[in-house]
């Protein structure tokens, strides 16, 4: 029997609080929300195993030594800032040390596994420069680099990417044509030869990179600089049967070992 491939999904949910005014009257709401089904439905279909560690519960429970990360063949980061792994609750309400788990992925990458970043809010540096990657131990082993301020291309009329390698295993089986995307984090790919820019935006939105791939020690990694749902994604991206093609592709390569 064949293993599946173990995936940690971290962030990629949050949590919206309304005030409600009605006349002399309010009230207040709080919502939950997810934006991982789609991506994670992908990969299952892909045939890889999933564990989806919402971001409320980051802080606390992201793994937080080897042995713990031991059980995955790659760490995904969507939409999650590196506050949420700097600070668990032993740090932020007891004051008491302890491991820094951004230099923990970044060492565990270099050993043999896969890591990725996906584009948002909170990722890359994000909304103003609040995601904070920039200058991380986990941006050492990314193979882009992120800018020191707020890194987002808000595009509401959308582009459509621009496919530099398409006979990349990243890439087989994709179709040409890409429905449009409505945003990204601006990074800067490094200059390095196992860096790779595979898809990036339009010359007129800049040329930036999209899609990159890296290795990091014995590890590989991959930065995507869109989100994996809205809104920086539509419903059509979603629905277009390249998706499921395009993260099957990215985790079976990311999580083979050279």
């Amino acid at each position: 029997m064949t293993t599946k491939k173990k995936i940690l999904l971290a962030g990629e949910t949050w949590i919206s609080s309304a005030t409600h005014i009605k006349g002399f009257d309010q009230f207040y709401t709080t919502t939950s929300h997810s934006g991982a089904e789609p991506f994670i439905a992908a990969l299952h279909a892909a045939g890889f195993d999933v564990d989806h560690l919402p971001g409320h519960d980051c802080a606390a429970r992201f793994p937080d030594s080897a042995e713990a990360l031991d059980a995955y063949d790659a760490v995904i980061l969507s939409d999650i800032g590196a506050n949420t792994l700097l600070l668990p609750p032993a740090v932020w309400l007891d004051g008491r040390p302890v491991t820094n788990r951004l230099k923990l992925l970044r060492d565990w990458t270099a050993q043999g596994h896969g890591l990725m970043m996906v584009g948002g809010y909170l990722t890359f540096q994000g909304i103003d420069g609040k995601a904070r990657w920039h200058r991380t131990a986990v941006e050492e082993a990314l193979p882009v680099t992120c800018l020191p301020y707020d890194d987002r291309l808000e595009i509401p009329e959308g582009f459509h990417a621009e496919i530099l390698k398409a006979d990349h295993p990243l890439l087989r089986g994709m179709p040409a044509d890409w429905p449009l995307l409505l945003g990204a984090n601006e990074v800067t790919c490094r200059d390095r030869a196992d860096c790779e820019v595979l898809v990036r935006l339009p010359k007129a939105e800049g040329g930036h990179p999209l899609l990159v791939t890296g290795h990091w020690g014995r590890g590989r990694t991959v930065a995507w600089m869109s989100d994996i749902g809205p809104h920086w994604v539509p419903n059509e991206f979603v629905q277009w049967p390249g998706y499921a093609t395009l993260w099957g592709n990215i985790m079976g390569w990311l999580t083979q070992q050279d």
